[in-house]
C-alpha cells in the first residue's frame, strides 16, 4: 500500500470552531451542553489541549452526524502531522533485527555494537560477505545438524560465517589426496584415550585442514561443517554442542568424509541430519551423499565386520566388560563402541553413558576455539577477527593463531 501525505491536517478545535459558528453557538454554550468547564472547550479550539476519548464521545453526541470516533481519529491525525518527520532508523534496525541473531553476536564480539545504523549494517555486510542488506549469501558447504536439512537459517548461517572468518587465519601444510590419507590413519591411533583428541587440530593442519571449534549460537542445533575456502583449502568447523567422544569422533570423521568426497567444494549448500533420534523424520529423506559420508565416519571408527560379528555374538546380552573388551581389542574408545550400539538400537541411550567420556575440555585446549570460555586471539589476525573485512583477510592469511581464555578463572 502506498504512504499518503496529506497536504493540510485540520486539527479537532478548528473543525469544533467551523461547528460553533455553523449552529451560532459560543463555547459557553457548547461547554453547558457537554457539562464540561468552558476553559475546557477553549483550550481545544487553541490547541492547547487535546480531544480525549471522554470528551470525543461528549462531541459526538453533541454535533449529530459525527461520532467519537471521528473526533478522535482528528486528533491522532492532527498530532502525528505535528510530529517531526522521522528518519528509516527503526525500519532499518528491525530488518536487521529480524533476520540476524543480533544480540547474541554483539554478545559474541561477532558485531561491535553502534548506534549508528549506517555503521551497524556496513558491519553486518563485513560479516556476511553481502554487498547489499537484502542479499542472500552463497555459502556452499556441508552441515550437520538437527534441523531441517532443506533450508538454512541465517543464526546457522552466522556461525559459518564466523568458522570462515576464524578459519581464514590459519596456517597449514598443502592439502593433497595423499595428505587426507595419512591423516586417517594418524587419526585413528587416536581413538583409545580421551587425552589423545587435544592432538586432532596439529594432525588435520599437516594434512592442510583447517580445523575450528566455534560454541552454537542459541537455536542452531548445529554440530559440524565442511567448506572450502578455495579447490585446496577444506575447513571443518565443529561445535562440540554434545560433549561426548563418540559424538565428537562421529562428526569428525563425518566432515572428513565430505572432505574425501570434495562436498561442498562445488555443490550448492548441503545439510545433515544427526545420528541420535533428533531428526528422525529429516532422516527418511537423507540425501545420499550424507549416508556416505555417515557410513565413512562409522567405518573409520569400527569396522562394520568386526561390530557386526560382536553383535551377533553377544546380542542381545551387552554387558560392560564385553564392551570394554571389545573396544580394547579393536583399539578404540568404549564410549566409541557405546555410541555406535545406541545409533543401532542394541542398547537403550541409558546404557553405559559412564563410558561417553567427554572430551570438549581436551579439544578447545589445543584448537581455535571461539566460546566455551575462549576466546580467538592473534597478534597479527586480532583485527580481522574483531571487524572481520574480507579485503583484509589476505594480509593476514598466514597469521599463526593462538588462543588465551576467555575467563582464566573459569572452571572447566
Amino acid at each position: 500500500m502506498t504512504n499518503r501525505k496529506v497536504a493540510e491536517v485540520f486539527s479537532p478545535g478548528e473543525i469544533l470552531k467551523e461547528e460553533l459558528e455553523a449552529r451560532g453557538w459560543t463555547q459557553s454554550d457548547l461547554a453547558e451542553i457537554l457539562g464540561r468547564p468552558v476553559n475546557l472547550v477553549n483550550d481545544i479550539i487553541s490547541g492547547k489541549r487535546g480531544v480525549t476519548p471522554e470528551t470525543a464521545r461528549g462531541l459526538g453526541d453533541a454535533f449529530p452526524g459525527t461520532s467519537a470516533q471521528f473526533w478522535l481519529n482528528l486528533e491522532s491525525t492532527y498530532r502525528l502531522s505535528r510530529t517531526e518527520p522521522k528518519d528509516d532508523t527503526v525500519a532499518r534496525r528491525s530488518k536487521l533485527y529480524e533476520r540476524y541473531p543480533v544480540k547474541e553476536m554483539i554478545r559474541r564480539h561477532w558485531i561491535h555494537a553502534t548506534d549508528s545504523i549506517d555503521d551497524l549494517e556496513r558491519r553486518f555486510l563485513e560479516f556476511f560477505e553481502l554487498p547489499f542488506i537484502d542479499s542472500e549469501p552463497t555459502f556452499a558447504h556441508a552441515a550437520r545438524k538437527s534441523t531441517s536439512y532443506e533450508t538454512v537459517t541465517w543464526p546457522q548461517r552466522a556461525w559459518m560465517s564466523r568458522a570462515k572468518q576464524l578459519s581464514r587465519a590459519l596456517s597449514v601444510k598443502k592439502f593433497s589426496d595423499k595428505s587426507f590419507v595419512a591423516a586417517v590413519d594418524r587419526l585413528r591411533l587416536l581413538l583409545p584415550n580421551v587425552e589423545d583428541t587435544r592432538l586432532v587440530p596439529r594432525i588435520l593442519a599437516e594434512a592442510g585442514i583447517r580445523f575450528v571449534v566455534i560454541e552454537p549460537l542459541s537455536h542452531t542445533r548445529i554440530d559440524g561443517v565442511c567448506f572450502w575456502l578455495d579447490k585446496t583449502s577444506p575447513v571443518i568447523a565443529l561445535s562440540l554442542r554434545y560433549d561426548r567422544i563418540d559424538w565428537f569422533w562421529h562428526t569428525l570423521w563425518h566432515e572428513l568424509g565430505h572432505i574425501k568426497n570434495r562436498d561442498g567444494l562445488q555443490n550448492p549448500e548441503i545439510l545433515d541430519t544427526d545420528i541420535v533420534g533428533e531428526q528422525e523424520e529429516s532422516m527418511k529423506d537423507k540425501p545420499e551423499n550424507e549416508r556416505t559420508a555417515d557410513r565413512f565416519a562409522c567405518e573409520c571408527s569400527i569396522a562394520s565386520s568386526e561390530l557386526e560379528r560382536f553383535v551377533a555374538r553377544v546380542r542381545p546380552l551387552y554387558s560392560k566388560q564385553q564392551i570394554k573388551g571389545f573396544a580394547s581389542r579393536i583399539g578404540v574408545h568404549p564410549g566409541i563402541v557405546v555410541g555406535q550400539l545406541q545409533h543401532r538400537g542394541e542398547i537403550p541411550y541409558a546404557h553405559s553413558r559412564e563410558m561417553l567420556m567427554k572430551v570438549r575440555h581436551v579439544v578447545t585446549s589445543s584448537a581455535l576455539t571461539d566460546g566455551y570460555g575462549y576466546a580467538p586471539v592473534a597478534s597479527k589476525a586480532s583485527k580481522l577477527l574483531s571487524n572481520p573485512n574480507p579485503k583484509s583477510v589476505k594480509s593476514v592469511a598466514g597469521s599463526a593463531l593462538t588462543q588465551r581464555p576467555d575467563k582464566p578463572n573459569r572452571k572447566r
